[in-house]
């Protein structure tokens, strides 16, 4: 992957990460306004990440947002994962999405399930910070909440419709949208 993509994700995920620094209350995060399932749905590539604690998917992840006739969303999601420090292998996870606050649609809980024994089930909040729909999707993760409502254990993924990465012009857009 080019240089250039990377460096600009990791600026991303530190801008991000330094705005959330000024609030660090979980619930006064901003997510997409009005988001909308259906147009998330289909195939995303995450670009980078943030990891939490413990297993988790380390790199060439995918996942396929579907929306059943009822308006539920799942997702099936690939990636690799290290087993014992040596033993590479790819994982397949599943996911069921609920909405607690039908006026919130972008914050969801995420109950997850490995469809192998060694890979861990729970459930965590999922958050979609920010997306365009077609070309980026800007997610977060609490796992773990502190008693002053900030996370103890969190993770954040940038995805792309490209397994390829952005196309330049929204490089620029992402850029200046989330410039310190």
């Amino acid at each position: 992957m080019d240089y250039y993509v990377i460096a600009l994700l990791v600026v991303i995920l530190s801008c991000i990460e330094q705005s959330w620094a000024a609030s660090c209350v979980v619930d006064s995060f901003q997510v997409k306004q009005d988001f909308d399932p259906k147009r998330y749905s289909g195939k995303w590539y995450a670009l980078q990440k943030k990891d939490p604690e413990g297993l988790f998917l380390q790199d060439n992840i995918s996942a396929e947002y579907t929306i059943s006739d009822d308006g539920s969303m799942t997702a099936s999601s690939k990636g690799r994962v290290t087993l014992f420090g040596f033993w590479v292998v790819c994982a397949d996870m599943a996911a069921q999405y609920s909405v607690p606050d039908p006026g919130t649609p972008g914050k969801m809980f995420m109950n997850y399930q490995g469809l192998a024994s060694y890979l861990s089930s729970g459930g965590d909040n999922y958050w979609v910070i920010d997306t365009d729909y077609d070309n980026y999707a800007i997610t977060y993760a609490c796992r773990t909440l502190k008693e002053d409502g900030s996370c103890d254990d969190g993770y954040a993924l940038i995805f792309s419709r490209n397994p390829r990465g952005l196309p330049p012009a929204i490089q620029r857009i992402g850029l200046a949208k989330f410039a310190c």
